[in-house]
């Protein structure tokens, strides 16, 4: 939705205040630990921006809670097999040689939307140490759900998404859909399947000096995650709660519940 669509679709400006009622009525409470995706050209025309976004999700979670979101920044992927766009052969040595080492405070995510982007850098807000797929945190558990991220496995059970789950955390889809939902990589790892691996390498800043990292991880396959996030829904109604917020659809998911139902659809279905 451009900027003339998003004033168009709304009577009134999305504020600050009518974001916190709205999730208020979703569900969302003081206390809760929550893992958000955003998009907010979905929300209409939004006063303040992402800004206004974040405002409005602290002051619902209070600092007694936890936001967390993800923060992937995965132009630090392999570049040999980059496509959108590719770039060509002889640019592969120069770029892996040339690439500033990952830093959790200044690199920028990269397609994780503006809300993102915009937490990331708010005060008090942390941020693991992945170098592709890095998830920020603010309040009262942050620290313990970025640390220790693990650059194996990146999204398994040494990741914030476990630390989520371990927490009984929530998932809000805030005008996204399952197709972005992260906490459904979790549900891979969880799932019995018989999944490739591939080796990453990246550059990271260790003793204020830039190395190189190698780690491995499986291959990660969201193509299927509409289906189970829907297949879900119909099997667990009471686990989700839908309303909106702004003009946007939003999803309140028992974070527990999908990561368990995933693993198992994934089992049967892959």
């Amino acid at each position: 939705m451009g900027e003339h669509a998003a004033v168009a679709a709304v009577d009134d400006p999305v504020t600050v205040d009518r974001i916190a009622a709205n999730l208020r009525e979703l569900g969302v409470e003081a206390g809760d630990t929550l893992l958000v995706h955003t998009s907010l050209s979905e929300l209409g025309w939004v006063a303040g921006g992402p800004q206004a976004v974040v405002d409005a999700l602290q002051r619902v979670v209070t600092a007694d809670g936890t936001l967390v979101m993800p923060t992937h920044s995965t132009q630090y992927s392999d570049p040999s097999v980059w496509s959108n766009p590719p770039v060509p052969d002889d640019w592969i040595p120069q770029i892996r040689e040339s690439m500033p080492p990952f830093r959790p405070e200044l690199t920028p995510s990269r397609g994780m939307g503006a809300v993102a982007e915009c937490f990331r850098d708010y005060p008090e807000t942390v941020r693991s140490r992945h170098p592709l797929y890095s998830f920020a945190a603010w309040g009262a558990d942050a620290e313990s759900i970025v640390a220790d991220h693990s650059f194996e496995n990146a999204m398994g059970e040494a990741s914030p998404l476990a630390r989520v789950y371990d927490r009984d955390g929530s998932v809000l889809l805030l005008g996204a859909d399952h197709a972005s939902n992260t906490s459904l990589h979790l549900a891979e790892y969880r799932a019995d399947l018989d999944t490739g691996r591939v080796t990453e390498t990246a550059p990271v800043l260790r003793d204020d000096e830039r190395t190189m990292v190698e780690w491995t991880d499986i291959e990660h396959d969201s193509g299927d995650f509409p289906q189970v996030g829907a297949a879900f829904e119909k099997a667990h109604p009471e686990a989700v709660r839908q309303d909106d917020v702004g003009t946007a659809t939003a999803k309140l998911v028992d974070q527990p519940a999908l990561v368990d139902f995933g693993a198992e659809w994934m089992s049967d279905h892959r």
